[in-house]
């Protein structure tokens, strides 16, 4: 068995077996979903993050390129009880060390408990668990990621839907699902995908009829370009956000973010409507929530379990975001109508000139 060594900040070592070799270090993570492994893989959402899979067994349905949200393995490592042998190839060759046959039950305790941590990992033949804790040292915490943006961001403008007839959406990338572009595109929306540090005047030349800040990894303080855009356009242009995208929309209007214990990741977080009082299962990845969503947003859904902000409604302007990933890969189908919603602000965007609160 190939020696496989887990270091965590609480001072524990983990031994398992080793799926595929190397080295890496990240904030450690669990995901509780049982199906849609390709898809958590491969979301941007997780870079720079160590992923634990609560559910015993992974790979059972193989792995197949046509459900990945982006071009590669976004977590740094992956952790299980058990790996079939499809997914240990994969990630294999994708250069990201894997490691099964340990309790995942007392990681995710471990996490549940201390809140996310710091981790460092070491796969190999001649792997030892001081080499896990000298990864474990050089590990930063997520905030720290300044530039996290550009791993996960296109560094060139693209479009997709270009021969369709509905709205022109400026999709700024802060790692978004490709799930999430075709959620728009197959509603007849143009779809103008952006760098996450693209600038107004660049936007301006799409003249979109909504800007929609995507999903994405990382602390949103560290996103002041996107935040800048969304402050710019928000007067006369509809603007939307899922995720990541949320907590930028709301840092924009004056509000504050904050970092959670331990996140939402999953298919089965509950989620009410607070106007309806109906309640939809979500897909969710993200650290952090909005704490206090300002003067010019209002809280329309929350979460059942703890009350954090799932979905932004403007009070003044035409916004709309969600928190929870609404495409639904992986996870229930119960909130693709926010795509709708989402487009049918288009063609009812008018002018409203008001100053916007600048950050603290």
């Amino acid at each position: 068995m190939t020696p496989a060594y887990v270091a965590l900040e609480s001072g524990h070592v983990l031994e398992g077996r080793g799926r595929a070799p190397g080295t890496a270090r990240g904030e450690l993570v669990f995901t509780t979903a049982y199906t849609g492994y390709e898809e958590s893989l491969t979301d941007p959402s997780y870079e720079e993050q160590v992923l634990t899979f609560s559910y015993p067994l992974i790979g059972n349905y193989g792995v197949r390129d046509e459900r990945f949200e982006s071009d590669r393995v976004h977590p740094r490592a992956v952790l299980a009880r058990e790996l079939t042998d499809d997914v240990a190839d994969w990630l294999a060759e994708e250069g990201v060390p894997a490691v099964d046959h340990l309790d995942t039950r007392d990681v995710v305790t471990d996490v549940r408990e201390g809140g996310a941590m710091k981790c460092g990992i070491a796969v190999g033949e001649h792997a030892t668990p001081d080499d896990a804790r000298a990864e474990l040292e050089r590990c930063v915490a997520m905030s720290d990621h300044t530039e996290i943006g550009e791993q996960v961001s296109v560094s060139e403008p693209a479009v997709y839907g270009a021969e369709n007839d509905g709205p022109t959406v400026a999709l700024i990338d802060c790692g978004v699902k490709g799930s999430i572009v075709d959620s728009l595109v197959d509603r007849d929306a143009t779809v103008h995908v952006l760098p996450h540090d693209t600038t107004p005047a660049e936007v301006e030349a799409i003249d979109p009829d909504v800007l929609f800040v995507s999903n994405g990894p990382g602390d949103p303080k560290n996103y002041d370009e996107a935040v800048s855009l969304v402050r710019e356009f928000v007067d006369d242009t509809p603007v939307a956000g899922i995720c990541l995208g949320q907590q930028i929309v709301a840092r924009a209007l004056g509000g504050t973010t904050e970092k959670m214990a331990f996140g939402h990741r999953g298919v089965n977080q509950p989620v009410l409507d607070l106007e309806s009082g109906r309640v939809v299962m979500t897909t969710q990845n993200h650290g952090y929530t909005v704490a206090d969503p300002g003067d010019h947003l209002e809280v329309s859904q929350v979460n059942v379990n703890d009350d954090t902000p799932e979905g932004l409604d403007g009070t003044e302007y035409d916004v709309l975001t969600r928190q929870y990933h609404p495409e639904a890969n992986p996870g229930p189908e119960d909130t693709l109508d926010f795509f709708d919603d989402v487009l049918e602000m288009a063609p009812s965007r008018s002018r409203r000139p008001r100053a916007i609160p600048a950050d603290d």
